[in-house]
C-alpha cells in the first residue's frame, strides 16, 4: 500500500522490508523517479509539466500571477503560507486537483523551510514587502529570510532557484528598501551561485500599489510630487510580464547563475505618467510640488496606522527614484518575451477608478510622453 509523505506517495516497499525503513532509499531517489517530475500528458491543467515549485510569498501581488502560469501549464505548486485559510481561496482554482499544496510554515525555523522545499526541483521567493513591522524589518524579509531559503534549497539538492529583487536595488539608494533588496541578491548568489536573480522595475496590475496609488491621490485634493516628478524616470513593467519571466527561466536551462533586469519598454518623467493616469481615470490632474522633508513628514503621519500603512518615508523615497538601465545584463528579450507597454494595459487597473458616466468611455488618443532609453 503507498504511503503519502506531503502530498507525493511514495513507492511501494519490497516484501520483507518495512515501509519505514525503506522511506531513506526512496527519498533518495524520489528526484528522479517520482511521477510528479516526468512530463506527461498534453499541455494545460490536467497535464504535468514537470515541474514541482515551492513558492515562498505567493499570497502577494506577484506570487497570484506566478502561481496561476505554474498551474495552467500542470505544475505542482507547494504554496507555504503564514495568514489565515481564507486568504488562499482565490489561489485553489489555479491548479488541477491535488495539484496546489498549502502547508503552514515559520520563516524562522529551518526545519519549516525544509519540508517546504524537500520534494521540489524549483523553488521561488517572492517574499517581501512594503513596510517594515515591529516583528519584520526589511532586513529581515531581503536579507535574512533569502538567505536561509537560499541555503536549505542547495542542501536539499534543488534544482533551480529563482530570487526577485528589484531593479533599482543599490547600496547607495536613499530607500531602506532598495539597499536590503541589494544586500539580498548578494546572501542568494553567496548560498545558492547558480540561482537565477530578476530584477523588476516597479509592476503595475489589477491590484497594484503603484498605478492605484497615484490614482488614489485624488482623495487629498491633488498629486504631491516631488520637484513635481520631472526629475524622476520611471519605466514600469505589467506583472504578467514578470510571472512568464520566472516561468521561461524555469524552462530555460541556460539561465542558472544569471540576473535578469525585467523593465517596461518606455521610460516616461513621472509628472508625465501620473498625468496619463488622470486622463486615462476621467479625473482633473492637480498637481503640486512638495519638498522631501515635507513629504516625509506626511509619511510619517501614514506610518501611525497600526494597519496597512498607505503610505511611508521609504515608499516616498522609492518612487522617486529614477530607474537604472542596465545595457549589460539580459532582459526579456532573452527570455523570449516582449514587454507590454503601459498604454495598452493602464485601462485594466484604472477602469475602477472611473466615474460611472465614464465606465465604458474609449480611451482618448493622449499617450504619456516617453524619454529615451
Amino acid at each position: 500500500m503507498a504511503v503519502a509523505t506531503r502530498g507525493l506517495r511514495l513507492p511501494r516497499a519490497g516484501h520483507g522490508i518495512s515501509v519505514l525503513t525503506a522511506a531513506p532509499s526512496v527519498l533518495q531517489q524520489h528526484r528522479q523517479v517520482h511521477h510528479a517530475v516526468i512530463p506527461h500528458g498534453r499541455s494545460g491543467r490536467s497535464s504535468v509539466s514537470g515541474i514541482v515549485a515551492t513558492v515562498f510569498g505567493a499570497t502577494g501581488f506577484l506570487g497570484r500571477y506566478v502561481v496561476n502560469r505554474l498551474g495552467r501549464i500542470g505544475s505542482q505548486v507547494i504554496i507555504p503560507y503564514r495568514c489565515d485559510q481564507y486568504d488562499l481561496m482565490y489561489l485553489r482554482p489555479m491548479g488541477d486537483l491535488g495539484q496546489l499544496l498549502f502547508m503552514e510554515w515559520d520563516c524562522r525555523d529551518k526545519d519549516s523551510i525544509r519540508r517546504a522545499v524537500e520534494h521540489s526541483n524549483v523553488v521561488i521567493n517572492l517574499i517581501g514587502k512594503e513596510w517594515e513591522t515591529k516583528n519584520f524589518r526589511f532586513e529581515d524579509e531581503f536579507v535574512n529570510i533569502p538567505r536561509s531559503i537560499a541555503q536549505i534549497s542547495k542542501e536539499a539538492g534543488v534544482e533551480k532557484f529563482i530570487h526577485i529583487s528589484h531593479l533599482n536595488a543599490s547600496m547607495k539608494s536613499p530607500s531602506k528598501y532598495l539597499r536590503n533588496k541589494a544586500v539580498g541578491e548578494e546572501a542568494v548568489r553567496e548560498e545558492f551561485p547558480d540561482a537565477v536573480i530578476l530584477k523588476p522595475s516597479e509592476m503595475f496590475g489589477r491590484e497594484d500599489r503603484f498605478l492605484n496609488h497615484y490614482a488614489n491621490m485624488r482623495w487629498f485634493g491633488g498629486v504631491p510630487l516631488v520637484s513635481l516628478g520631472k526629475k524622476t524616470v520611471k519605466q514600469p513593467v505589467y506583472v504578467v510580464d514578470v510571472a512568464k519571466a520566472i516561468i521561461n527561466a524555469i524552462k530555460n536551462p541556460d539561465a542558472k547563475g544569471k540576473t535578469y533586469a525585467l523593465a517596461g519598454p518606455h521610460r516616461y518623467l513621472l509628472y508625465d505618467m501620473v498625468e496619463y493616469i488622470y486622463a486615462v481615470a476621467h479625473h482633473p490632474f492637480i498637481p503640486y510640488p512638495l519638498p522631501r522633508p515635507l513629504y516625509h513628514l506626511v509619511a510619517r503621519f501614514f506610518e501611525m496606522n497600526p494597519f496597512e500603512p498607505w503610505l511611508t518615508r521609504d515608499k516616498v523615497d522609492r518612487f522617486h527614484t529614477t530607474d537604472m538601465t542596465f545595457p549589460d545584463l539580459p532582459g526579456f528579450e532573452e527570455l523570449g518575451i516582449e514587454p507590454t507597454p503601459l498604454e495598452q494595459k493602464a485601462i485594466e487597473v484604472l477602469r475602477r477608478h472611473r466615474r460611472f458616466r465614464w465606465l465604458d468611455a474609449e480611451l482618448e488618443e493622449a499617450k504619456p510622453k516617453t524619454q529615451p532609453m
